[in-house]
């Protein structure tokens, strides 16, 4: 078979941390042989600036003669892209994309729900992060693969603490609890996180609450991890946070609601926990992680989730759907 080429959709810059697990993908994709090329969209919102991407798409389309556009996000990216072209599709939806966000507003959110299950009917495979994004498709359930998006190991593993601290000027005795807000603050819930801290500190004594935004050099990451005691989690929603896994690789303990997938990634994670999304048990059980001082065993339990195991099911889906177009056109 020749190499199956890939038109990958990502919203938002070629440059910068946006969709860096998107864009980490599209690269392990490459390393399996698949010859793709990366279509930023500009917008999501700016109907001007639709309008002038929906001709560069199709201009795109025709330099480049996909096999298959994979949109890697739902909303107005997939929905874009059932209206630019007829070529087979696959759509990868990781979260907010199927559940209603509550940093925009309830209308705006809804809409970008509809247009991610209008897509959902065109194409030709669906790929969700975790089986709850799964559950929430409203037809199309028997062509959907749940396929969380993978870590890169090489980067993220377990080294010394006190290595990782030496480098951040943090003292070897501190108390560290990682928490990452991204870029929404609200949903992931950072004034229950630090109402959390405020119960822990009076259990077990001061501890450096490090919060994580979506500006922060990614190099830098997995020193902060390793140098870490825990990595809080309390959003209202996720699809399979990326933050968790990778706290899972470094061996960094985690406490967390049951959101997205989390719950499944931690079955054979010791010690981590799962709590109720409550205050004073996030806080008791943020103590009683610190309070033990020890790494996990997460690193042994997070090697099916590289990016090289997870680009070799995505292009399992590929063939799949290459297989299936032609059977429909009768061609061997």
């Amino acid at each position: 078979m020749e190499p199956i080429r890939v038109l990958c959709v990502i919203p938002g810059e070629a440059e910068g941390v946006s969709m860096i697990f998107a864009k980490n993908q599209v690269i392990s994709l490459q390393r399996a042989g698949v010859i793709t090329r990366t279509f930023f969209l500009a917008s999501r919102t700016s109907l001007s600036v639709l309008i002038n991407e929906l001709q560069r798409f199709r201009r795109e389309i025709l330099l480049f003669k996909p096999d298959i556009v994979h949109a890697h996000y739902g909303t107005m990216t997939v929905f874009f892209c059932i209206i630019a072209t007829r070529i087979p599709m696959v759509v990868t939806f990781r979260g907010n994309d199927l559940i209603l966000h509550p940093s925009i507003s309830r209308l705006r959110s809804a809409i970008g729900i509809l247009f991610s299950q209008i897509a959902a009917l065109r194409a030709k495979r669906i790929i969700c992060v975790s089986d709850d994004l799964k559950d929430l498709l409203w037809w199309r359930r028997s062509r959907t693969d749940v396929i969380p998006s993978g870590i890169d190991t090489t980067v993220f593993y377990p080294f010394p603490r006190d290595k990782a601290r030496s480098k951040l000027g943090w003292g070897k005795e501190e108390r560290v609890v990682l928490f990452n807000i991204g870029r929404d603050p609200i949903r992931k819930r950072l004034d229950l996180a630090q109402s959390a801290i405020d119960v822990a500190m009076a259990i077990c004594g001061e501890i450096r609450f490090v919060v994580l935004d979506g500006y922060v050099n990614q190099k830098g990451i997995p020193t902060i991890m390793n140098a870490s005691d825990c990595l809080l989690c309390t959003s209202d929603s996720e699809g399979s946070p990326n933050i968790v896994k990778e706290a899972i690789a470094c061996n960094l303990p985690i406490v967390s609601v049951d959101v997205g997938d989390v719950r499944k990634r931690l079955e054979k994670v010791r010690p981590s926990k799962i709590v109720k999304r409550d205050r004073e048990e996030i806080g008791k059980a943020i103590a009683e992680i610190l309070m033990r001082s020890d790494r996990s065993n997460g690193f042994e339990t997070i090697q099916e989730l590289s990016l090289d195991r997870i680009a070799t099911r995505i292009l399992s889906v590929y063939k799949t759907v290459l297989r299936e177009t032609r059977n429909e056109f009768g061609v061997s």
